[in-house]
């Protein structure tokens, strides 16, 4: 469910900010109900945002002069460094437990291109997987490439999710596997991270994942979709799988070729995709794939953070991040 912060608490946080912005979201705990955690417990946790912007060099520039306290020791470099250090990894700079409006906020900027970029063909599935799940969207340009990006991304994570599913399966079993796509391969979740997470983001918000997704789900001629019922059912025949795979992501689709063609072979990536179609392993073999995009970039987005957060930081947020983690596995015994 919801959480009460109002668009008016959202709107005066974003008045902070250097007001260039093709996309601004915010997600996460602090946004949405979590599964074991109360209402109070929840709005009291960090905002976190995203702010998609079309020049990072001229959006931190006038950032710093600005919001000069919410950088790290590299706002002494200036501005081009900074934009610079954001294009490594996940293409994002995070600003992290900045205090703003009476909440503690978490904020990361990202190129408008980068973010298209990693939309269509899932180049790091850092922020796409954010995406993946519901999200409050606070401004959004009239930037059609954009705006189609957006829906490219939900489609698919759909069709990825229907090769990991089996040929008849529940609507929630289908949200638990999109929202679980951006953590597979995240070494954040075998320490940091409550291991109940992906559970406890969509219990409580099936009604949100029916927004993002039944649209798309009743379109799509590859699914029998019973609404009402809350089943689903898919061809999970070769030739339904082959037809999937062609539909995924550029990335995804050259993590499953370095995946299945021994070196020296050299196949082409259809060919290498027909015998992945008829493989009984195929949903491994496309789970496989999603870890090794997630597993690169958020190990490198995680280096990253001793920089961007400093060290005091990131000590903190790590702190917190094991805490909430503890909490979950005692919720468990």
């Amino acid at each position: 469910m919801p959480l009460p912060s109002s668009a008016v608490a959202f709107r005066r946080i974003l008045a902070h900010f250097p007001p260039e912005l093709s996309l601004a979201f915010a997600y996460g705990s602090g946004v949405f109900q979590q599964a074991g955690a109360s209402s109070a417990e929840t709005g009291n946790n960090m905002l976190d945002f995203v702010f998609a912007v079309d020049n990072s060099v001229t959006w931190h520039t006038t950032n710093l002069s600005k919001n000069r306290n919410h950088y790290s020791f590299l706002k002494y470099f200036g501005p081009k460094l900074i934009a610079n250090i954001q294009n490594y990894g996940a293409g994002i700079y995070y600003n992290t437990l900045v205090p703003c409006n009476g909440r503690v906020i978490k904020y990361g900027v990202i190129r408008t291109d980068a973010l298209i970029e990693d939309l269509l063909h899932w180049k790091t599935l850092y922020v796409a997987g954010r995406l993946q799940k519901p999200v409050k969207i606070l401004t959004q340009s009239e930037n059609l490439k954009l705006q189609l990006a957006l829906t490219s991304n939900l489609k698919s994570a759909i069709t990825a999710a229907f090769l990991m599913l089996p040929e008849s399966f529940s609507e929630e079993d289908l949200y638990m596997q999109i929202a679980g796509l951006s953590y597979s391969g995240d070494f954040r979740m075998i320490i940091g991270e409550d291991k109940s997470k992906v559970m406890n983001i969509v219990k409580p918000n099936m009604l949100h994942f029916q927004k993002l997704y039944s649209n798309i789900l009743e379109d799509c001629p590859q699914v029998v979709y019973k609404h009402q019922m809350g089943k689903l059912e898919i061809d999970k025949s070769p030739e339904g799988q082959f037809a999937q795979l062609m539909a995924l992501p550029r990335t995804l689709q050259q993590q499953i070729t370095s995946l299945m063609d021994p070196p020296g072979k050299n196949r082409d990536v259809e060919e290498i995709l027909l015998q992945v179609a008829h493989d009984p392993d195929c949903g491994l073999v496309v789970h496989q794939g999603i870890s090794g995009i997630v597993r690169s970039s958020s190990l490198i987005q995680t280096a990253k953070t001793a920089l961007t957060a400093g060290m005091k930081k990131s000590v903190t947020y790590s702190m917190k991040k094991l805490y909430k983690m503890t909490k979950g596995w005692l919720r468990r015994r």
